[in-house]
C-alpha cells in the first residue's frame, strides 16, 4: 500500500513538475517564394511556409519554443517574435544587424526561447528591409495549464491580423525612394486576414468572412501588420470590450472603435446578438494619418455573418441588410489619444503593475523626421527637391551596421558602434513650435549602455519638423509602462505631478501622439543589444532607430547566453 502511496505521489510531483516547467514545441518555418493573386495583380510574395498571412505560433506561458527558419529565397532575412520578453536570449530577438546577421539564401537558423511570464497575443515577423509586408503570422500564448483567463471563458477564438497590399514588389518601392531620397509609393489596399475585401476593384471574391452564432462570446485577437499605417477598426452596430494589449491583461473597458497601431496587438471579447439579427455586419479597418505625405486612403472590409436558424435557407443570407461601421476621421488625433488613455493595468495581485516608482536614469529623445544633404552631382526628390528624407531620434539618424551590435558587443568589436548617443537633444528648440531651418541630421550607429536592472524614464517628444506626426515606437526585449503622454512640449517640472504610478498600461509599443509626448518605464532587468524604432517601417528605413545595450547582472540568470553554434555569419 505504501509502496502504491509513493509511486503516485511520485507521479503527482512529475505532472507539477512538467506544469510547472512547460513543454518544448518544435516549429519548421521554410521562408518561400508563394504566387499570391490580390485586385487582379499576381505577385510572387514572400513568405513562410506557402502561407500569407503565415502560420500560428502556438504556445503555454512558460514553454520553450524552438523554431527552426530555413531561408528557400534569395534575400536575406530574419524573424522577429515580437513582444517576446527574450530573456537573457538575445540571439533569438531577430532585428538584422542588432541581435545577429541575416540567414543567407539555403542557410538555416534555430531560434531558441523560453515563453517567460508572459501570456495572450503576440506575433512574429521578418525584420529586415520592408519583407513584414508578407512574413509575418500570430503568435498565441495560452495561460499555463490549470490557469484560465481574468475574464469568462469565451465561446470560441479568432485570430484577425489587419495587413498592407502592393500591386508591386515592395523592395523595389523602398529601393528606389531611399535612392531618390522621396517619400515610397503607398500601399495599393489593406487586408484582413490577407484579404482587402469587396470595396476595392476587382476584390469583391477576396473578403474575409467571420461566421458567428447568436448569444455566443467570441475573443478576437486582433493584430495590427501593415507596414506604414495606424489603423481605426470596427464593426458595425457592436461593441467590443477590451481585455488585453500586447499580452497584457487590461482593466476592461467597452468601445464601438478601436485604434491599432503597427506592432501592437489587442483582444477583445465580441458578445454577438441574442437571436438572428436579419443583417449583415461589416467590420472595416482604415488608417489614422497625421503625417503630410501621402498615404493610403482605402477601407478594408470583412463580413461578420450570423448562422441562420434554418440552415438549409442559404437564399436568405443573400438579401439581408448590409450594415456598414463609422470609423473616425482620418486625422482623429483625439480620438487616438482618448482611446489609448483607456488602457489601464489589471493592477492586482496575481498581474501587478510592477512600474518603477523611483528612477535612476532619465532621458529625453526627440522622434521625429529630418534631411540628408543631396550627394554631389545627383538629384534629389525629398524636401525642396534638394535633400533626401531622413527620419532620428535625438537628431541621429541610425546606420545600420555591417555586423550585429550583440556580437560586437559580445566579443568585444568596439568599432562597430559607439556609446555616445545623446541622452537629450544636443540643441533644444520649440519642438512643437515653429521647425529650425537646418533640418540635416546627423548619420551614426550610436547606442546608449544601460547597468543591469537601472530603472529607466523616457520621455519621446514628436518635433514639428516636417510636420508633426504620431510615430508607434517599438522596445524590443522589454514591456515598458506608460506613464504618461500630453500634447505641445513636455514640461519636466509640471507633467510628472500627473504621472500615473498605480495601474499603467504595460506595453512593447506606443504611439508618441502627433505634436506631443509620451512618457515611459522600465526596469533595466534583460541583458543584451536592443532595438528601439518606429514601427512604421518607412520611418524605420529613414532612421527613427536606436540600440539599448544592458549589461550583465551579478546573478547566474542575469547574464546574456552565450551565442549559439548556428549564429549566422555577416
Amino acid at each position: 500500500m505504501a509502496a502504491s502511496h509513493m509511486l503516485f505521489c511520485f507521479w503527482v510531483l512529475l505532472l507539477f513538475m512538467n506544469n510547472a516547467a512547460g513543454e518544448t514545441r518544435h516549429y519548421k518555418f521554410n521562408v518561400e517564394y508563394h504566387n499570391v493573386t490580390r485586385l487582379c495583380h499576381t505577385r510572387t510574395v514572400l513568405t513562410v511556409n506557402r502561407k500569407f498571412p503565415g502560420p500560428r505560433l502556438v504556445a503555454r506561458e512558460g514553454d520553450r519554443v524552438i523554431v527552426k527558419v530555413v531561408n528557400h529565397i534569395a534575400n536575406n532575412v530574419t524573424i522577429h517574435w515580437h513582444g517576446i520578453r527574450q530573456l537573457t536570449t538575445g540571439w533569438s530577438d531577430g532585428p538584422s544587424y542588432i541581435t545577429q546577421c541575416p540567414i543567407q539564401a539555403n542557410q538555416s537558423y534555430i531560434y531558441n526561447f523560453t515563453i517567460t511570464g508572459q501570456r495572450g497575443t503576440l506575433w512574429w515577423h521578418a525584420h529586415i528591409s520592408w519583407l513584414r509586408v508578407s512574413i509575418y503570422g500570430p503568435i498565441i500564448i495560452l495561460p499555463k495549464r490549470n490557469e484560465s483567463y481574468p475574464f469568462a471563458k469565451p465561446d470560441k477564438e479568432v485570430t484577425i491580423m489587419l495587413g498592407e497590399w502592393f500591386n508591386s514588389d515592395p523592395e523595389a518601392i523602398i529601393s528606389q525612394a531611399l535612392q531618390t531620397g522621396a517619400g515610397p509609393n503607398v500601399s495599393d489596399a489593406y487586408t484582413i486576414n490577407g484579404y482587402p475585401g469587396p470595396l476595392y476593384n476587382c476584390s469583391s471574391k477576396d473578403t474575409y468572412k467571420l461566421k458567428v452564432k447568436p448569444g455566443k462570446t467570441y475573443l478576437l485577437r486582433l493584430i495590427n501588420a501593415a507596414l506604414n499605417d495606424e489603423l481605426f477598426f470596427s464593426i458595425a452596430n457592436h461593441t467590443v470590450t477590451v481585455v488585453e494589449g500586447d499580452a497584457v491583461y487590461t482593466k476592461p473597458f467597452v468601445t464601438d472603435k478601436l485604434l491599432i497601431t503597427p506592432g501592437q496587438t489587442t483582444n477583445v471579447l465580441l458578445k454577438t446578438k441574442p437571436e438572428f439579427p436579419n443583417a449583415t455586419f461589416l467590420m472595416a479597418a482604415r488608417p489614422y494619418f497625421t503625417g503630410q505625405g501621402t498615404f493610403d486612403n482605402s477601407t478594408t472590409v470583412g463580413i461578420l455573418e450570423y448562422e441562420h436558424p434554418s440552415h438549409h435557407n442559404h437564399q436568405s443570407s443573400k438579401n439581408l441588410t448590409i450594415i456598414q461601421p463609422v470609423l473616425p476621421p482620418i486625422n482623429a488625433t483625439g480620438f487616438a489619444v482618448n482611446f489609448t488613455g483607456k488602457f489601464r493595468s489589471l493592477g492586482n495581485a496575481k498581474y501587478p503593475a510592477n512600474v518603477p516608482k523611483t528612477v535612476d536614469k532619465k532621458f529625453f529623445f526627440t522622434v521625429g523626421l529630418g534631411t540628408n544633404p543631396c550627394p554631389k552631382n545627383t538629384t534629389c526628390q525629398g524636401p525642396n527637391n534638394s535633400s533626401k528624407f531622413a527620419a532620428s531620434v535625438n537628431n541621429v539618424s541610425f546606420q545600420l551596421p555591417t555586423i550585429a551590435i550583440l556580437q560586437a558587443y559580445y566579443f568585444g568589436q568596439n568599432e562597430v558602434y559607439t556609446t555616445d548617443f545623446p541622452t537629450q537633444p544636443l540643441i533644444p528648440f520649440n519642438y512643437t513650435g515653429t521647425a529650425p531651418n537646418n533640418t540635416n541630421v546627423m548619420n551614426g550607429t550610436r547606442a546608449v549602455v544601460l547597468p543591469f536592472n537601472t530603472s529607466v524614464e523616457l520621455v519621446m517628444q514628436d518635433t514639428s519638423i516636417l510636420g508633426a506626426e504620431s510615430h508607434p515606437l517599438h522596445l524590443h526585449g522589454y514591456n515598458f509602462f506608460i506613464v504618461g503622454k500630453g500634447f505641445g512640449n513636455y514640461d519636466p517640472n509640471k507633467d510628472p505631478l500627473k504621472f500615473n504610478l498605480v495601474d499603467p498600461m504595460e506595453r512593447n509599443t506606443a504611439s508618441v501622439p502627433a505634436g506631443g509626448w509620451v512618457a515611459i518605464r522600465f526596469f533595466a532587468d534583460n541583458p543584451g543589444a536592443w532595438f528601439m524604432h518606429c514601427h512604421l517601417d518607412v520611418h524605420t528605413s529613414w532612421g527613427l532607430r536606436m540600440t539599448w545595450i544592458v549589461l550583465d547582472g551579478p546573478g547566474p540568470n542575469q547574464k546574456l547566453q552565450p551565442p549559439p553554434s548556428d549564429l549566422p555569419q555577416c
